[in-house]
């Protein structure tokens, strides 16, 4: 099942994340990062108990653009369409916040491109978008793919 995270899941998200930081694959992010950014936050959580396998944030970075990121799935849970399933939620509702575009650093392109994902120059997006970056140990080296989706307007 996938809902809106809450306060009580902060620790689950953050212990599944950390798992990834030492691998280099999702930023780091401090618990108080994690309760600041709480709203930004999706998860799936365990049909039989309740608890939280997978965890993803839809980000707003600037006027119209949003950004895809800590998108973490609890080990031994992978390759079973809850990362995906995290992204459709993200990618939701942006439209419904009427974002115009989403975009990801990754190095998993080829899963972004099925969603409509294209590849882009770094040099496109926004400044701000850079301020996390900072905090990344291969900055200002980054070696991860930035992908852009076009969200197309109801009208």
């Amino acid at each position: 099942m996938i809902r809106k995270a809450k306060i009580g899941d902060i620790k689950a998200i953050h212990k599944i994340l950390s798992a990834y930081y030492s691998e280099g694959t999702v930023l780091p992010r401090s618990l108080s990062e994690l309760y600041d950014q709480l709203r930004d936050f999706f998860v799936y959580t365990d049909p039989a108990d309740g608890s939280v396998i997978g965890a993803c944030a839809m980000h707003i970075c600037w006027d119209r653009i949003a950004e895809i990121r800590s998108l973490a799935v609890r080990e031994g849970n992978q390759h079973r369409g809850i990362g995906s399933e995290l992204v459709r939620a993200c990618i939701q509702e942006a439209q419904q916040l009427e974002v115009d575009q989403i975009f990801v650093l990754t190095y998993a392109a080829k899963f972004f491109k099925k969603f409509g994902f294209r590849k882009v120059d770094k040099s496109v997006l926004p400044h701000k978008v850079w301020s996390d970056c900072m905090k990344c140990v291969k900055f200002p080296d980054c070696d991860e793919d930035a992908l852009l989706l076009e969200l197309k307007r109801k009208k």
